[in-house]
């Protein structure tokens, strides 16, 4: 849910602008480090309402002092700029916070075990990110769908111009729809950042993965996100706890036993394990999908 709580953000933005926001995950790291920092004053639940709205006003004005400026120079030039955006925003967080990680901690109500499941225990706060980011989806596909500001901003999608004419304020719309997408990043920035690192490369390890989610289900596709990263996130654990290999399978599938001469290329590719190919699983499968099926899961546009 994690996965999803990013990808949303970068799915309305370009589902609205065309946008592919580089910066994103840079976002997301803000988020981790704005709750660190305000928990540090307040507490880590009104950092979790706060992060998430000061990365969100961020968003909104680069939006509004730059996007919209680079804008006329057509979707090149907001590449361009959004990749030196991810630049800025980390340096930035270096200069104030440093390159070591932070003691952002979850908070100490939550800081047990929910249940077990096979001798395992599944800590509490994992279930407080999962149903908080199901409340987000459930929140957004209503918004989106049963209120006026959301039809507003599909209107605004697909006839722009007509939208204007009827006296809305496009621009705006543009500005706060790419406003609330940094602030989903920083939702999950804040939630994540408790439960695991803060530290000023954690927008490097999770910004590849968060393309291709949204490639994966469909640019532009809020349901689309959702699945893609419940599927990733489901085939990277499976992969990671499985010791499933070519030498294992291969012989309870056909009877036939084989053993490579060793050491050779095709001894190492018999005996590799799923465990130690699993980070390279959604990368396998943005590839198929991209042969397969260009337009994502749930998408209606080429990628």
């Amino acid at each position: 849910m994690l996965y999803f709580l990013m990808a949303a953000g970068l799915t309305l933005i370009f589902s609205m602008m065309g946008v592919l926001n580089f910066a994103h995950a840079s976002f997301y790291m803000l988020g981790a480090f704005l709750g660190y920092q305000i928990s540090q004053w307040a507490g880590f639940f009104p950092a979790l309402f706060l992060a998430p709205l000061i990365a969100g006003a961020i968003g909104a004005l680069v939006e509004r002092f730059g996007l919209r400026t680079v804008h006329k120079y057509g979707h090149v030039a907001e590449l361009l700029f959004t990749f030196g955006l991810a630049y800025v925003i980390e340096e930035v967080i270096q200069m104030i916070w440093g390159k070591l990680q932070v003691d952002y901690r979850k908070p100490e109500i939550l800081d047990f075990s929910a249940f077990t499941i096979l001798g395992t225990n599944y800590p509490a706060f994992r279930v407080f990110m999962l149903v908080f980011s199901v409340l987000i989806f459930i929140g957004l596909m209503l918004m989106l769908t049963r209120t006026r500001a959301g039809l507003i901003i599909q209107a605004s999608l697909t006839h722009p111009n007509m939208v204007g004419m009827l006296g809305h304020n496009v621009p705006r719309v543009f500005m706060l729809v790419f406003g609330l997408g940094t602030a989903l990043a920083a939702v999950a920035g804040a939630l994540n950042g408790a439960n695991q690192v803060t530290q000023a490369n954690m927008a490097a390890l999770l910004g590849p993965i968060l393309f291709v989610i949204v490639v994966v289900g469909g640019l532009g596709s809020l349901l689309g996100g959702f699945v893609a990263s419940l599927l990733i996130a489901f085939v990277v654990i499976f992969a990671t706890g499985s010791d499933a290999s070519l030498s294992k399978i291969v012989p309870w599938l056909t009877g036939v036993q084989f053993q490579p001469a060793s050491p050779s290329l095709l001894n190492d590719v018999w005996t590799v394990t799923l465990a130690q190919i699993a980070p390279l699983l959604p990368y396998l499968m943005l590839v198929l999908v991209l042969i397969f099926r260009p337009t994502g899961l749930f998408g209606t546009r080429d990628t």
